[in-house]
């Protein structure tokens, strides 16, 4: 068992999220395609202010955690945002927030 394993499943996701969101050209991609409302079949760097090698690999990383899905089509690749997976992370993002809310916590943050 690795140190990874002995945190809880939820634990593990919120992690594997919040590192794939980590950087803002991930975010920005995400954003693009949730303005899309549809699957783009084209060449996304021309969106990002990235090189289209460093724009593949922030794509393979948002699909790694299965925030988005990319699926060939001959010679190009259709990305779609993974809605599903997205609302699955924002209710356990919610949760975890919500769970770290709390009035009985008193620090002079909170000012």
């Amino acid at each position: 068992m690795n140190k990874t394993e002995t945190f809880s499943e939820q634990l593990q996701q919120l992690s594997r999220f919040a590192k794939a969101i980590s950087h803002p050209a991930r975010v920005s991609i995400l954003q693009y395609l949730a303005a899309a409302k549809t699957c783009i079949s084209g060449d996304i760097s021309d969106q990002i202010p990235l090189s289209r090698s460093t724009v593949s690999q922030h794509l393979k990383e948002l699909r790694d955690a299965g925030l988005i899905i990319g699926e060939i089509d001959g010679l190009k690749i259709n990305y779609c945002l993974c809605t599903s997976v997205v609302s699955r992370y924002r209710t356990l993002f919610e949760e975890f927030f919500k769970r770290l809310e709390t009035e009985e916590i008193q620090c002079d943050c909170n000012s």
